[in-house]
């Protein structure tokens, strides 16, 4: 009975550590060109990024040299991602760039959000 006792709660201990292991994402894709439109934006797209519930891929558009539209090419179907990614893309265009902070509840989603903004941000600059 004694040995039954440590044997729960190392059992508990391991469920919780791998209940709440969050894998580093498996793999950045590189964005396609630059492209152009006829009436001067810029549209770039981010790169793809690979979280545990789906892929994270914004396209940047920009107006004048500023960042004036952020649209998703891929998104992940999880509801913390559906209700993050608005807010998320109110930050970027009030700051202008990708330093934004995180949703509560979507931070894996907001770090691949913010990632593949960087990406099409650093891509207009070359």
């Amino acid at each position: 009975m004694h040995r039954a006792i440590p044997a729960v709660l190392i059992t508990a201990a391991v469920f919780v550590v791998v209940w709440e292991f969050q894998p580093t994402p498996n793999a950045t894709v590189a964005a396609p060109g630059v492209t152009t439109s006829q009436g001067g934006n810029l549209t770039v797209p981010g790169t793809a990024e690979a979280t545990r519930w789906g892929t994270v891929q914004v396209e940047a558009v920009f107006s004048n040299g500023k960042l004036s539209d952020i649209e998703m090419l891929q998104t992940p179907r999880d509801r913390h991602a559906t209700r993050a990614i608005p807010i998320l893309r109110q930050e970027a265009l009030q700051a202008q760039s990708a330093d934004i902070d995180t949703v509560t509840g979507a931070t894996v989603t907001s770090e691949a959000y913010a990632r593949s903004l960087q990406a099409a941000i650093d891509a207009k600059r070359n």
